[in-house]
């Protein structure tokens, strides 16, 4: 604002004005940054792999693909599981700089509960969050407000900030509901949000329960591309022209009970302390046994791979960050590791959290609106690279991460 703004001013308030000049001119300039002129709309698809869009029930996808631009495929972060590579996406970080290793994790430092997605007090305690700052906070202090439908973090204070919308997660609120709310917050004469979220959990829950290849979660992927039309249909009515960034969290692989490898008959169990199982295992050493049980494991295994945390292969980018346990095991595409016979029973459908660069394991990227180009279609790349690209639309300065814009800058209008 320039001072020749307040000519004709009484002298009476020309003392504040004064005051309120300096107080301006003394902000960051990225805190008088206006909302986007494109509201830009982050939308996960939990377990979406790239092949789905072949799959004849996505009309509204395929219509965004040619409008905009998409990724032959997303490489997840590793481990390529659901927590994790949410974080990753609107932080730029990888698990082991973010801290959200798992969705399973322990951390002594904050409490002697376990972290978990269904654990209320944890999924909202700030301090399991606060080693990284995801975009709606940033946005937020610099007057970009946000609105998230369901994103892993949004229900804690990170860094003492939450979005200006951030309901707790509703499993049972179907996908069209949630659109329906998005739209909704639209509609506020009062607000005008430059960041929002949308999260759909159909496809992943359907490929867990049956299988990627199933035909139920052929139909989960329809019932998705349905709500993504509602979307659309609501904002043409609107007249929002959104910037829309449609990713996945990771993939989906068929497993069976006849592939499962039985952790408690390799080690003594009384030489671990279970943390997590599935695509792969982790366990901390129980005190005294950390030389009994690397030997049982750190020995060639039949399809899987095991390593003390700090020689975990370096491509795979984890094991550094202190709530990572003492040991984890890989295990090979559509084989799962169980420590018990009611883990080991559990195992049906599908699982996610192999090795990020199978093949199984990628990741959807598709982006349209007016800051795309139509028809573009990138070679693969790194999930961290979301977050320097979801920031330049917002208009707002990207905080150091381990991404870059440099792969998806062909995709951009200007």
């Amino acid at each position: 604002m320039h001072t020749s703004h307040v000519a004709g001013i009484v002298p009476g308030m020309k003392t504040s004005l004064a005051l309120l000049f300096s107080w301006l001119l003394a902000m960051p300039a990225a805190a008088l940054a206006a909302p986007p002129a494109n509201p830009v709309i982050l939308v996960s698809i939990d377990g979406f792999r790239p092949d789905y869009l072949a799959r004849g029930v996505t009309p509204n996808l395929n219509r965004l693909v040619a409008a905009g631009a998409r990724a032959v495929a997303m490489r997840p972060s590793f481990p390529s599981v659901t927590f994790p590579n949410h974080y990753t996406l609107v932080t730029g970080k990888r698990p082991d700089h973010h801290g959200i290793v798992d969705n399973v994790m322990n951390d002594p430092a904050i409490s002697s509960e376990r972290f978990t997605m269904g654990n209320a007090a944890a999924v909202t305690d700030r301090r399991w969050w606060d080693q990284a700052e995801p975009v709606w906070v940033t946005a937020e202090l610099n007057n970009v407000r946000s609105a998230t439908m369901f994103w892993p973090g949004s229900e804690a204070a990170i860094h003492g900030v939450r979005p200006t919308i951030a309901p707790k997660f509703d499993s049972k609120l179907p996908a069209a509901g949630r659109v329906d709310t998005l739209l909704s917050w639209l509609d506020q004469a009062d607000q005008q949000f430059g960041f929002l979220t949308l999260y759909f959990d159909d496809v992943d829950h359907a490929g867990h329960e049956s299988g990627p290849d199933a035909p139920e979660t052929t139909a989960a992927v329809a019932l998705v591309d349905q709500a993504l039309g509602r979307l659309l249909d609501g904002l043409a009515a609107r007249q929002v022209a959104a910037n829309l960034v449609i990713v996945s969290d990771h993939g989906m692989a068929a497993v069976s009970r006849e592939r499962v490898i039985r952790m408690d008959a390799l080690a003594p169990q009384d030489s671990y302390r279970e943390v997590a199982s599935g695509p792969y295992a982790t366990m901390d050493a129980a005190p005294g046994a950390d030389a009994q049980l690397a030997a049982a494991l750190l020995k060639p295994q039949q399809h899987m791979q095991c390593w003390r945390k700090q020689d975990i292969p370096a491509r795979l980018a984890y094991g550094g960050n202190p709530r990572v346990p003492d040991f984890i095991c890989l295990a090979e595409p559509g084989w799962s590791i169980a420590f018990s016979d009611k883990s080991a029973a559990r195992v049906k459908g599908g699982k996610h959290g192999y090795d990020n660069a199978a093949p199984e394991m990628a990741a959807t990227f598709i982006a349209a609106g007016p800051a795309f180009k139509p028809g573009v279609v990138l070679p693969v790349f790194d999930n961290v690279d979301v977050y320097p690209l979801l920031m330049r639309l917002i208009g707002v300065p990207a905080l150091p991460s381990d991404g870059n814009i440099t792969p998806l800058l062909p995709a951009l209008a200007q």
